[in-house]
């Protein structure tokens, strides 16, 4: 891939070779996030496990994500007023169903949905599963109390699972936050995800760690550092 001299010349500041602790790998990629907005600081971790598929699970970043998440909150009546007071976006039933199944409309990062809305809501799983956007009992987004899944995930909770590759990325804050709250973040990601690593998982769980700003160059994380 042919690189723009703006991202040559950051990158001749990270050592190739070299395994950063987690506080040093921070400060370099803040260092090197050359864009003019503020960009996201984002993680790719590698899992070496032979069934990806039952990879998955709920991460609570401490101080967010510094993205202004968008929820959707199916509900009745009864309980759409909860879910609007905590700061939900789009709410509603059968007609936010209806304009997702004909529009395949999907301007919103998170869903939640109460257990009598998931029979109706099933029907769009060839659409809400594909973006990973479909409420599910173990992430708490399948729930009676939506105003408190609503601020959840507006407060920094997000699902995670590896592609393909056995790669997990996300989001863990923005080029704009403190070096300490990056730091948190990290370590409870790194944390959750061996929290939920499975039984029969032998050996190296974690292979590799690395970490970005948008558009700049990769840093890798010695695992000890985050522990």
């Amino acid at each position: 891939m042919k690189r723009g001299k703006k991202w040559i010349s950051v990158a001749e500041k990270i050592d190739r070779s070299k395994l950063y602790n987690l506080e040093e790998a921070v400060s370099c990629v803040k260092e090197t996030s050359f864009t003019k907005f503020t960009g996201s600081i984002d993680l790719a971790l590698k899992i070496s496990y032979k069934s990806l598929q039952n990879i998955r699970g709920v991460i609570h970043l401490p101080h967010g994500s510094g993205k202004k998440i968008k929820v959707l909150v199916f509900a009745g009546v009864d309980r759409q007023a909860e879910a609007k007071e905590a700061g939900a976006d789009y709410v509603g039933e059968s007609e936010l169903i209806e304009k997702i199944s004909k529009e395949n409309w999907t301007d919103f990062d998170a869903c939640v949905a109460t257990p009598d809305m998931m029979k109706e809501v099933g029907r769009l799983g060839p659409i809400l599963g594909r973006k990973g956007l479909m409420p599910r009992p173990k992430s708490g987004t399948v729930t009676i109390q939506v105003g408190q899944a609503v601020k959840n995930l507006k407060s920094g909770m997000c699902d995670y699972r590896p592609d393909k590759g056995g790669v997990i990325h996300l989001r863990v804050g923005s080029s704009s936050f403190e070096d300490s709250n990056l730091v948190e973040n990290l370590r409870s990601v790194y944390q959750s995800i061996l929290r939920d690593k499975p039984s029969d998982a032998k050996g190296e769980y974690i292979s590799s760690l690395f970490i970005s700003a948008t558009m700049g160059p990769s840093v890798r994380i010695r695992h000890k550092s985050l522990a």
